[in-house]
């Protein structure tokens, strides 16, 4: 009986380890990776956020130079869950975004503690504006378009005006 009893502690005991182990390993291993804004112009800042990474690590990407990934409210020791606070298990960088990084989405990898992860088309870096430019282009209007306008616009007047004019002319009537 006795030799019963010790086999089913020593038993639930194992049992309760081995089920925690799992658990341990997951906090350990990067599970998700954010990045903030999804769509960003050359030059912005990317706000980059991986769960399960308590030790902080680096986030690497085509479009950035190699940023360092901070752990979230210090990253101490303790199951503290998803309240955030001190072994969160979360960690957070900003990267600045190239200012020659082609429009077109890319990918972000994150290293922690030697285990990496990839998420695909993490974000998106869109075209910039040409803008100060103005009239100066050679994309912009020819001499011709300019003409064409002017005309339009003359035309329009004039018609505008003979309108308005036979208009008056019917109230004298």
């Amino acid at each position: 009986m006795r030799n019963t009893r010790a086999l089913a502690v020593a038993g639930a005991a194992v049992a309760a380890l081995g089920l925690s182990a799992p658990a341990a390993v997951a906090w350990e291993t990067p599970s998700n990776i954010t990045a903030l804004p999804s769509v960003i112009a050359p030059g912005g800042q990317l706000t980059i956020t991986v769960d399960g990474c308590r030790s902080g690590g680096t986030a690497t990407s085509n479009a950035f130079s190699p940023t360092r990934l901070s752990p979230v409210g210090g990253g101490g020791k303790g199951n503290e869950g998803d309240r955030g606070g001190a072994g969160s298990g979360t960690a957070r960088g900003t990267a600045v975004i190239n200012s020659n990084a082609r429009p077109g989405p890319y990918d972000i990898t994150v290293d922690c503690g030697g285990r990496t992860m990839t998420k695909p088309q993490a974000f998106t870096v869109i075209g910039g504006v040409r803008g100060g430019i103005g009239g100066s282009t050679t994309t912009g209007a020819t001499p011709t378009d300019v003409a064409i306008g002017g005309g339009l616009v003359a035309a329009a007047v004039v018609g505008g005006g003979v309108f308005w004019m036979r208009r008056r002319a019917e109230r004298r009537i």
